[in-house]
């Protein structure tokens, strides 16, 4: 990765760092795609709670393993990358265990058999279209940063986006629950025949999504001054980021909104 970065023309010190830290990401990425579906077996039968603590268990766990990590051990950009993939599988063991041992999930947890792949292609059609959907989307941020590695002060642009991306992200956090909150009761509903309770879901859904973007919007534009010394203690980034809030909630309040639509078809 680093040196497809270089590649980029991206800085030399950016990219190394870069590189490094994806690196030690790689078992991470087993971790998520397995919780992803974990979660999604529990958010349709409605099992919340359970992935509200096991969420909150990990994260107790990950500040101290990534501050010792990072800060005691010295490791530095990899100790933070190590206590992603850490807190990943952690998350996922929680579940396997709540799922595996208690009762909740006990007519609907069955063993493997080829009776799963049975309908493969038509969850291929399904499945497909919605990764490259997501692909697109993320992508198109991380080529914002990639475009501003090319810039004259490659450190202080990609900086200011990576806290501009991260405050994004945050603010994309109750969107995220309602859009997949809407997703379970559409799926439901439609299932159980009611296409108008089915109407009425996501008319709720995007309504609350409405006030939570404009609530979030005012919120940022009221701290824009000192909510970048949260990242960064440079003032010139600080400064930056400022400049950029009032697009930042522009794009949280459009966010918002394709996030509980996206999750309601």
């Amino acid at each position: 990765m680093g040196k497809m970065l270089l590649m980029l023309h991206q800085d030399a010190a950016i990219a190394a760092k870069a590189g490094e830290y994806a690196r030690w990401l790689i078992p991470g990425l087993f971790a998520y795609a397995s919780l992803q579906a974990l979660v999604k077996f529990l958010q349709t039968q409605a099992v919340v709670l359970p992935m509200l603590l096991c969420s909150f268990i990990t994260l107790l766990v990950h500040i101290p393993v990534c501050y010792i990590l990072v800060f005691k051990l010295g490791f530095g950009n990899i100790g933070a990358a190590l206590a992603s993939s850490l807190s990943g599988w952690l998350n996922v063991v929680l579940l396997l265990l709540y799922i595996r041992f208690l009762k909740t999930c006990s007519r609907t947890w069955t063993s493997y058999s080829r009776e799963a792949f049975q309908d493969l292609k038509g969850f291929l059609k399904l499945a497909i279209p919605s990764a490259v959907m997501v692909c697109l989307e993320s992508w198109a941020f991380e080529v914002m940063i990639l475009l501003s590695g090319t810039l004259p002060d490659p450190q202080l642009e990609t900086s200011t986006l990576s806290i501009c991306f991260n405050t994004l992200g945050l603010a994309y956090m109750i969107p995220f629950g309602l859009g997949a909150a809407v997703s379970t009761r559409v799926s439901n509903e439609l299932g159980a025949g009611r296409p108008i309770v089915a109407q009425f879901v996501v008319r709720v859904a995007l309504s609350l999504a409405v006030v939570d973007a404009l609530s979030v919007a005012s919120l940022l534009l009221s701290v824009r001054h000192v909510w970048g010394w949260a990242f960064s203690n440079e003032a010139e980034v600080v400064g930056y980021v400022a400049a950029m809030m009032p697009f930042i909630a522009c794009v949280a309040v459009m966010d918002a909104i394709q996030g509980v639509l996206s999750g309601s078809k």
